[in-house]
């Protein structure tokens, strides 16, 4: 073990005793993770010993551990709880998880995104646990009169060796409640974990497969009414005029008006990004009244001008500009063309790349798009609110509760204390749940109505008002002299509206002379993260890039890359290289070796190898397939994960697998189009996903063994594949696919 200062604010532990009779257990979850299987209930005790924000005792030893951040699919209303309840020596079949609050006094970036949840909140979680091992042990040594150096804890159990003495976690909960807290504590060392690194059910589970109430979606309130929007048919319109008459005479319709999400003029945060501020509410009794009534209404648009306003993105406040006008996306071909060919920014430049170009004896050189892509959550955007003179009570899928706490203060004119924020389980994310303004958008019309509502937004409002992945293209040129040895390197990357370039990830630190550029297109079609933003296109692309490059030197692609890897390691060039060579080799290392890679395939199946490094953390990946007709069969996807310590096996792996089932669909089929402004995908009628049966037919995931703390794996698993899956369909075909999507697409 080692000795750390308790560092959660003191606040956070309460330490009188909390009498907590069964109604305010009312919406906990009470799937315990170790309840015997066909034992769905627990009995509710009544009376709890609360030790700090994260976790209360109650007499009977069951444990109740708060699981801080949203829940997006990521397991981590598992995993967290998971690093508590091991510091805390507990036993897990005693663990009962629930969703914590919104607090931002106790609890820290209560956010899902960038896949830091574990990353940031891993400190934390394991204090609050060992600390109330610690007050625990100190309830025992008072009650036996024996230092509390001699006590020991296991499976929810305090001993005494010397004196055979010892009680279970219930016994002591009342007296350890009442201890002070401790100002040191010793934390374990990852060979004493007894809960980490297992595999534990999702807490949720038996309620997700029994279709009990969890998400949004099925909130309900006495008194509640349904809302829904219109919104412009397209970027760059905003409303003229609304013919409401006939729709108000529909049965169950108790309003219709105009209003602004936000207060024009007002500063935003970078989260309060929406594509149409002004739009119009439908309210009613149910959802299909409210839609019947929705599409009665007779609206008219006018073009919006130059819009011009301030974002406030973290500590840093910028000027937004968004262009007027109706953009198509052949628009946005010729505006790429022309921005990539007068407008780049140096962003790093290692060596004499110009010179090195100049007198290369060959330069390989390849272009690569990616479309639009907008996220297509299973459970579109919904929220509840009831907004009175006295409070705001709001309930739904927000992957930024903190942050748009403080967005709804601003619009509402309400302190913060006034509002309370509860998080329901999303039905996906993938960072389009980032973005609250729907969030907002409830709160303004309950105010409006005077009452509590749940907005819904069709299939239809989800996928034409944004938020999307950014449009991409990457330009990359390799140099060579009269013996094929790799020379330079240059990148150039750009999109519209942002660039997805990451300039000191490897290749850079790892070629003498190499330049990286970057350029962008300013749009009005709305934007935002996107799972693994940036990554999600610039990894495929580099991948698939490296390998022609492989080709064209006649070396085995993986030893190409590790042979890069060790002059990056061994004299690396220039200052900011943001991986770890030796962690980006041992992945590329163990998928060789799990996938056999030195074993020829037969001749109907194609191979291909893709790494990557994004959100601390390193992937690599190995995509056999072959080909019935144009269509790819993926046989078999070996990923090989350095995430330092992996929390829960069984969750990881399901990361893993569901990050490289979503990659492959993607970047097969995935693409959003624009006729002036008008988004040509609604619904999946025409916009294509991939089906059951298009899935990979194995999938094998292995983890490096690691003792450093853990990072990302929501995001991290999904950029490699596509450059995998592109290499494995060269090598079955002989033909490279260049754009995405690689179906029904130029190659």
């Amino acid at each position: 073990m080692h000795i750390i200062k308790t560092e959660i604010n003191r606040r956070s532990f309460i330490k009188s005793t909390a009498l907590a009779g069964g109604g305010m257990m009312l919406g906990f979850n009470w799937m315990a993770a170790g309840i015997p299987a066909g034992n769905t209930t627990v009995n509710v005790p009544d009376e709890w010993f609360e030790f700090n924000g994260f976790l209360k005792i109650s007499p009977s030893g069951q444990i109740t551990i708060q699981s801080p951040n949203p829940e997006i699919g990521q397991n981590i209303k598992t995993s967290m709880p998971m690093i508590v309840a091991d510091e805390l020596d507990a036993d897990w079949t005693r663990v009962i998880v629930e969703q914590a609050p919104l607090n931002t006094e106790i609890f820290k970036r209560q956010l899902a995104g960038g896949s830091q949840s574990i990353r940031q909140g891993w400190q934390s979680l394991r204090m609050a646990g060992a600390t109330a091992r610690e007050m625990l042990k100190s309830a025992a040594a008072e009650k036996w009169n024996v230092p509390v150096t001699e006590i020991t804890t296991q499976n929810s159990m305090v001993f005494h060796q010397k004196s055979n003495q010892s009680a279970d976690y219930g016994t002591l909960a009342s007296i350890a409640a009442q201890q002070e807290v401790p100002t040191e504590i010793s934390l374990k060392t990852p060979s004493s974990f007894h809960i980490i690194g297992t595999s534990k059910a999702n807490v949720d589970g038996r309620k997700i497969v029994t279709g009990q109430p969890l998400f949004g979606l099925d909130y309900q309130k006495e008194g509640m009414l349904i809302a829904m929007i219109a919104h412009p048919p397209a970027f760059g319109l905003k409303l003229k005029s609304v013919d409401d008459q006939e729709a108000r005479k529909m049965p169950g319709i108790t309003d219709i008006f105009i209003f602004d999400t936000y207060i024009p003029g007002t500063s935003k945060s970078a989260f309060d990004n929406t594509s149409f501020n002004q739009q119009v509410a439908i309210v009613g009794r149910s959802t299909w009244e409210v839609l019947q009534a929705k599409q009665a209404l007779l609206l008219e648009w006018a073009p919006q001008d130059e819009i011009i306003e301030k974002r406030t993105l973290f500590d840093r406040t910028i000027e937004v500009i968004t262009p007027s006008g109706l953009e198509n996306t052949s628009q946005h071909q010729q505006w790429m063309d022309e921005t990539a060919q007068k407008e780049c920014k140096v962003v790093r430049k290692d060596g004499d790349p110009d010179t090195v170009f100049s007198n290369a004896a060959f330069i390989l050189e390849r272009s690569y798009e990616a479309p639009f892509l907008p996220h297509n959550t299973l459970e579109p955007m919904n929220f509840f609110a009831h907004v009175t003179d006295e409070k705001s009570e709001l309930a739904g899928p927000i992957q930024t509760p903190e942050i748009m706490e403080k967005s709804l203060s601003e619009r509402l004119g309400m302190p913060l204390e006034k509002i309370d924020i509860q998080m329901t389980r999303m039905g996906g994310g993938f960072g389009r749940r980032l973005y609250g303004h729907f969030l907002v958008e409830a709160a303004v019309i309950s105010q409006k109505v005077k009452a509590p509502v749940k907005l819904i937004y069709t299939r239809e409002d989800d996928m034409t008002s944004g938020i999307y992945r950014p449009m991409y293209r990457a330009t990359y040129r390799a140099a060579f002299d009269s013996s094929k040895n790799l020379t330079g390197f240059h990148v150039k990357a750009g999109g519209v509206p942002e660039s997805p370039l990451s300039a000191n990830r490897f290749p850079a630190g790892a070629i003498d002379h190499y330049l990286a550029e970057e350029w962008s297109v300013p749009s009005n079609i709305s934007v935002g993260a996107w799972r693994a933003p940036r990554s999600n296109f610039i990894a495929g692309v580099e991948q698939s890039f490296l390998d022609e490059v492989a080709e064209y030197m006649g070396v085995d692609p993986i030893e190409f890359r590790l042979e890069l890897l060790e002059k990056a390691k061994r004299a690396p060039v220039g200052k900011d290289n943001d991986y770890d060579p030796d962690r980006y080799a041992g992945v590329l290392k163990l998928v060789r070796e799990k996938a056999d890679w030195t074993k020829p395939t037969d001749k109907e199946t194609g191979r291909g190898v893709a790494a990557y490094f994004c959100h601390n953390s390193y992937v690599a990946q190995i995509v056999e397939l072959k080909m019935n007709d144009e269509m790819p069969v993926v046989t078999k996807v070996t990923a090989a994960v350095d995430c330092g310590i992996v929390i829960n096996k069984t969750g990881a792996i399901n990361m893993t697998e569901g990050a490289i089932v979503d990659g492959i669909g993607h970047s097969l089929f995935g693409r959003q189009t624009f006729s002036d402004g008008s988004p040509e995908h609604s619904n999946f009628n025409t916009y294509r996903l991939i089906r059951h049966r298009e899935a990979p037919k194995e999938i094998q995931v292995h983890f490096v063994e690691s003792s450093l703390d853990p990072t990302g794996l929501g995001e991290p698993p999904y950029p490699p594949v596509i450059g995998a899956l592109a290499n494995a369909m060269y090598n079955a075909t002989g033909k490279r696919h260049y754009n995405q999507p690689f179906l029904n697409q130029p190659s």
